[in-house]
Parts: C-alpha cells; structure tokens; sequence
C-alpha cells in the first residue's frame, strides 16, 4: 500500500510540473542564469584589456582634430586613440561589447546574491552597470566627440569609486563575501588615487598626448577598475 501511494504521489506531481506550466523549474533555472550572467563582469574587462595590448602594438598613429598623431606610443596616448585611425573599427567594437558584457555581468552578480534584499542588488547592480554604460559609450562617441567621451570614462571609472563602497559594505554583511567586501572598500580610495594620478599626467590637447606618461596612467588605472570585476564575477560564478 505504501509503495502504490508513493507511486500515485510521483505521478500527481510529474503531472502538475507537467500541466502547470513549468513554474518549479523556471524557480530553479533563474540562479542558474543570473549566475552564467555574472561571467559577462569577466569577458568584458579581459576582452577589452587584450585589444588594447593588442592594438596598442599594431597601431601606425591616428589623426584627431586634423592633426596627425604618429607613432602610437602605449605610454604617453590613451587607450581612445585606438578608436581613431586604422584600429578604430576594432576598438571601438571592443568598447561596446566591453559594456554589454559588464551590464549583463552587473545583473547576474547580484541577481545571484540572494542574501541582499532586493533593493539593495538593484542598487549595486546599477552602480556598476554604470561602468558598462560608460565604456559603451566610449565606443560610440570617439576622443574626437571630447565631451560624451570624457563623460563615458566618467562613468566607467569615476562612479566606480562610489560603486566598490556602496558594494563594500553591503557584502561586509555576508559571512562569505566579508573578506571580498573589505578588499572593495579599499579599492574604491586605490581607483580614487589613481583617477587622480591620471589627470595630474594629463594633457587635454594633441600635443599633449605626444609626450608624458599619461598613456601608462590610464591604463593602470583601467587594468585596476576592471580586475575588481573580474573577481567578482568569477566569485559570483564560483559561489552561485
């Protein structure tokens, strides 16, 4: 009798999931997305980081502004002059997919970070998202459109100082994100020194970018934005 019951139990249940529409594995597929999307924080930045490399080497110079800029030189120009020139298509699609990939990688962090309420995943997921916004941006409007540029590497590194510790603290409250939270919190002073050793090297103008270490700044700073997120989509993966 007990095993006829357990059977008719089995069968009641196969039948429900079956005539239901599916909304017990639809509960359990959604971490599994969230937690896939997470390792769009980690394509992104590593994506980005070998275009520069890479076409930091292969770039012949580039024009802005009428004048010409020649050779590329990875330590005194930016990561923006390879989206002019000859290099331009591949940067600045590097740019782009650099962004999507964070937005998504934004979203499946947090969404699989079920210890928060809700509001405050939102909140963090939409403080860095701000970062893949700004780095589409980048992509969109090259160093010649000056300002919606200067906007977009706002956004991709500026608001992350607020972003690593909004999130800093929000994950200090998590027994096994404590460590990752308090490494965040001094990452978000480290990016804060580092924006401000970019803009001491800086030039704003042609000239400028022909000369000094400001290449080399940028991009120490960048490589330092991004490795946060980078480990904390490949945690969000591993930990899911």
């Amino acid at each position: 009798m007990k095993t006829a019951s357990r059977h008719f139990n089995d069968d009641r249940t196969t039948s429900a999931l079956l005539d239901g529409g599916g909304a017990i594995p639809a509960t359990l597929a959604a971490p599994k997305v969230a937690r896939w999307l997470a390792l769009g924080a980690v394509a992104g930045p590593v994506l980005f980081t070998l275009a520069w490399l890479i076409l930091g080497f292969l770039s012949p110079g580039y024009t802005a502004w009428g004048v010409r800029v020649a050779p590329y030189s990875p330590i005194s120009q930016g990561i923006s002059g390879l989206g002019l020139g000859a290099t331009a298509p591949y940067m600045n699609t590097a740019f782009v997919l650099c962004g999507v990939l964070l937005l998504a990688g934004a979203v499946g962090v947090f969404q699989s970070m079920r210890e928060i309420g809700t509001a405050a995943r939102w909140t963090c997921a939409a403080l860095l998202a701000l970062a893949g916004l700004g780095a589409a941006m980048d992509g969109v409007f090259t160093l010649e459109s000056f300002f919606l540029h200067f906007i977009g590497f706002g956004l991709a590194c500026g608001v992350s100082v607020v972003g690593f510790l909004v999130l800093g603290f929000q994950l200090r409250r998590l027994p096994r994100w404590r460590r990752f939270g308090s490494g965040l919190l001094l990452g978000s002073p480290l990016t804060l020194a580092l924006i401000i050793l970019y803009f001491l090297t800086f030039t704003p103008t042609v000239a400028g970018t022909q000369t000094g270490v400001a290449g080399l700044t940028e991009r120490l700073l960048a490589v330092e934005v991004f490795a946060w997120f980078v480990a904390l989509g490949w945690t969000a993966f591993r930990r899911s």
